[in-house]
């Protein structure tokens, strides 16, 4: 009980800032379990579906393709709304590194890719080895080449750990997408800053982060206002910008 009424202020912020937020949030929810009555999420069969029925070397109809598996059956993917608000942010960013947690089967790696400009370089990380292959084809399908990107097959922690020897000489990123186990933001955004690779300007864009397990990531970031400026949300989606050095935070 005294758990229960010590939740409720943060409960109470939340729901008052990102009430519009939060309902459109809701929605989509439902939205996906209508469509899990349909049956369960299945990579491969959204891979095989993806993979069949595009034009191969056609970016946007990469897309489409996933847009019109996403109408019926339950995906991992983002979703085209949710994706117009990664590509307005890529966009806006222009970044030349960015991290990708949590690759699922490769919408959100080829919705980035695709705006990246010629220097721009893109680690896309995937715990599960066969969602990483399959994620792997479908962005090389796309029409990309392997040094525009790079798949690693690991935990995100083991990643993050080495995020330093993948960057080379550029030692920093621009941008970071989460869009993998939600339990896991902190951790991994702790593991961030601790190895200085987010330098101020740093833009990142974190996918579910108002479920129940993304109250320690939300309480850590509302308690530094110094270091993260809260942006922008859209259903579940919250847009940050790292301000100071991790050294000063």
């Amino acid at each position: 009980m005294s758990l229960l009424f010590a939740s409720l202020p943060v409960v109470v912020i939340v729901t008052v800032r990102y009430g519009a937020e939060l309902l459109a949030f809701c929605r989509q929810l439902f939205t996906q379990a209508v469509k899990l009555t349909r049956g369960t999420v299945s990579i491969n069969k959204t891979h095989a579906f993806v993979f069949s029925n595009c034009t191969h070397g056609q970016v946007d109809s990469v897309l489409e393709t996933f847009h019109l598996y996403d109408l019926t059956y339950p995906s991992l993917c983002i979703g085209q709304v949710k994706g117009e608000f990664l590509d307005e942010v890529v966009s806006r960013a222009t970044p030349q590194w960015v991290l990708e947690l949590g690759m699922h089967c490769g919408y959100s790696s080829v919705r980035i890719l695709r705006l990246l400009g010629p220097a721009g370089r893109l680690l896309t990380v995937e715990q599960d080895p066969e969602t990483a292959d399959k994620g792997e084809e479908i962005i090389l399908v796309a029409g990309f080449k392997h040094p525009q990107f790079q798949v690693l097959a690991c935990p995100s922690a083991e990643a993050v750990t080495g995020i330093q020897a993948r960057l080379g000489v550029a030692q920093h990123l621009d941008m970071v997408l989460m869009d993998h186990d939600t339990g896991q933001y902190l951790t991994d955004l702790l593991a961030l800053e601790r190895c200085g690779v987010l330098t101020p300007g740093c833009v990142l864009l974190v996918n579910h982060v108002f479920c129940l397990k993304g109250r320690p990531f939300l309480e850590h970031i509302q308690a530094r206002p110094q270091c993260y400026a809260q942006c922008r949300q859209l259903q579940g989606m919250m847009e940050l910008t790292w301000n100071r050095a991790s050294d000063v935070c």
